[in-house]
C-alpha cells in the first residue's frame, strides 16, 4: 500500500481491517519497542549524571522555552502529556530539588504556575550535554540524513491524524503587578 505523507493515511477501501496478526503491524510494534528501548536508556543516563528523570529534564526544557521561563500548570502538562495530578508530583519533585517554583497569580485565583529557577536552569544547562549526546547516538546517528527527513515526516503525518492539541490559552499567567494577564 503507498501511503502519501502529505495527509492522514487511510486504509484503502479495499484495504481489509487491521487484526492481531496483520503484517502492517510490524512497523507499530517497531516504534513501540523503540520508544520505549530510548526513553530508558536516555532516562537512565540522566538519572546516573544528573539525577533527573527524563519527564524531569523535558519539564526544565519546557519551562526554559516559555516566555519569562513560566507555564501554567494545565499547560506544562499538556506539553508534557501528563495529567494534571502528574505534572503534580513531578513539579513537587522540581521544586523540592530547588530547580522549579510555584507561582500564584494574584489576579486569577485559579492560575498557578510553574517557573524555572536560576537552579533549575543550571542544571538544564549541564544536563543537556548528555542528553543531546544521547539524543545523537541512539536516534540521530542510526537513522542518517534521509532517515530522519522520513521519521519526521511519517511523525508530522501521524500527529495530524490524531489532532493537534497545543491549545495557546492560558500559557502564561502573569502577576498583577506586571500588568494584564497574557491569553
Amino acid at each position: 500500500m503507498n501511503v502519501e505523507w502529505g495527509g492522514p493515511a487511510a486504509l484503502a477501501e479495499d484495504e481489509p481491517a487491521l487484526t492481531a496478526g496483520d503484517s502492517r503491524l510490524g512497523p507499530w510494534r517497531a516504534f513501540l519497542q523503540a520508544h520505549a528501548r530510548l526513553f530508558r536508556r536516555l532516562d537512565e543516563e540522566l538519572r546516573d549524571e544528573h539525577g533527573l528523570s527524563l519527564p524531569e529534564y523535558d519539564a526544565l526544557v519546557q519551562l526554559a522555552q516559555a516566555p519569562d521561563r513560566r507555564l501554567r500548570m494545565s499547560r506544562l502538562a499538556n506539553r508534557l502529556l501528563l495529567s494534571k495530578s502528574g505534572v503534580t508530583r513531578l513539579i513537587d519533585r522540581l521544586v523540592a530539588d530547588g530547580f522549579v517554583e510555584r507561582v500564584h497569580c494574584s489576579h486569577d485565583a485559579r492560575g498557578a504556575e510553574a517557573s524555572l529557577t536560576r537552579a533549575g536552569l543550571e542544571r538544564l544547562r549541564e544536563a543537556s550535554r548528555t542528553h543531546l549526546d544521547g539524543v545523537g547516538r541512539y536516534f540521530v546517528d542510526p537513522l542518517g540524513p534521509g532517515g530522519l527527513a522520513q521519521v519526521e515526516r511519517a511523525m508530522q503525518a501521524i500527529s495530524r491524524a490524531v489532532g493537534d492539541d497545543t491549545d495557546q490559552r492560558g500559557a502564561v499567567c502573569v502577576p498583577a503587578e506586571h500588568g494584564e494577564a497574557r491569553a
